[in-house]
């Protein structure tokens, strides 16, 4: 059987290596002992867990490990699980899980990004959710401190109304890590990555909510893991290519005004003016091209159906190919 975290052939539901990354090593099944969340059980969930709102569609949920057991609770969890999105709007809404499991995998074995522990489980009644392990919790069960870059930017719907978590640039986060974050560089290029990764991934909606830096036990502020990477555009095809700009007037660019679409010169830009040298930035968008084939063994070896494959990896090949234009 396939391993319900990297995919590789293991004997059980999760392989050793995966089991001691997202349940210290404890053998965990992949069918949770309770079923999903439905209109007429959300009430019982909402008693035991906490919900929130991921771009208002997406519940999540907290998990405790108790001995070998996964059990909600409201406080204190562990994890964090996000069952099929209750949203008839979007399309493709019963493999959102696998999507999201899908593409942290891509992230992490591919293009070696660093990402939040995660996995895919069912419920007893065979509904598909991911999980993921909290990265902001502390041995000890207290909390580092995580500030997420609309905080940081002093964002919110007060000040800048529903859609505060969409104006900005990616250049901003960039100015912001600089600031804040002592080693700065590595710290750049890894945000740079993931900036990319989404491009390329079809992740239209990487706000600034969905980048973070925590602080650890020296009061030093780092880049948290990647989360919440998902290929967005598998439930909505007509969304825009990123959820911010690259950098002000970027539309504005030869590339851009001649494609109508990011390209290799913007990424370029970006990457110059958040402060990577152009060595390095080079060398991480060819990386990107030349390893993206890697990506399409992942995403046959999911759990996606056939047809979702297809549209993922179709519209992969898309965007590395507007990534090779000269």
């Amino acid at each position: 059987m396939k391993c319900h975290g990297c995919y590789k052939e293991t004997t059980t539901d999760f392989c050793l290596s995966c089991r001691k990354k997202l349940f210290n090593g404890v053998k965990i099944s992949s069918v949770l002992p309770f079923d999903a969340p439905k209109a007429e059980t959300l009430l019982s969930y909402q008693e035991h867990s906490k919900r929130l709102s991921i771009s208002g569609v997406q519940l999540k949920y907290t998990l405790y490990l108790n001995e070998s057991n996964l059990e909600l609770r409201e406080k204190g969890g562990q994890y964090i699980i996000k069952p099929i999105p209750m949203a008839r709007q979007l399309k493709n809404l019963k493999v959102a899980p696998e999507n999201e499991h899908l593409t942290m995998q891509i992230a992490e074995q591919v293009f070696k990004i660093n990402v939040a522990n995660n996995g895919l489980l069912y419920f007893m009644d065979n509904q598909p959710a991911y999980i993921t392990k909290r990265f902001d919790i502390k041995p000890d069960g207290s909390k580092f401190l995580q500030e997420d870059f609309a905080q940081l930017t002093n964002r919110s719907k007060i000040t800048h109304r529903e859609a505060f978590k969409y104006e900005g640039t990616y250049e901003e986060i960039g100015i912001l890590i600089k600031k804040y974050v002592s080693a700065y560089m590595p710290a750049l290029e890894e945000f740079f990555k993931q900036v990319l990764f989404n491009y390329i991934i079809s992740n239209g909606d990487a706000h600034l909510k969905n980048f973070s830096l925590y602080r650890n036990d020296e009061g030093e502020y780092k880049l948290t893991p990647a989360y919440d990477l998902m290929s967005t555009v598998i439930h909505t095809p007509t969304e825009s290519d990123t959820a911010l700009s690259l950098y002000s007037g970027d539309i504005n660019s030869t590339f851009y005004s001649t494609y109508g679409c990011y390209g290799k010169p913007d990424f370029m830009e970006f990457a110059k003016r958040i402060g990577i040298i152009s060595k390095r930035a080079e060398r991480i968008l060819n990386e990107f091209i030349l390893f993206s084939n890697k990506a399409d063994l992942l995403i046959d070896q999911s759990f996606l159906s056939t047809s979702v494959k297809e549209t993922y990896q179709s519209n992969l090949k898309d965007k590395i190919k507007r990534l090779s234009i000269h």
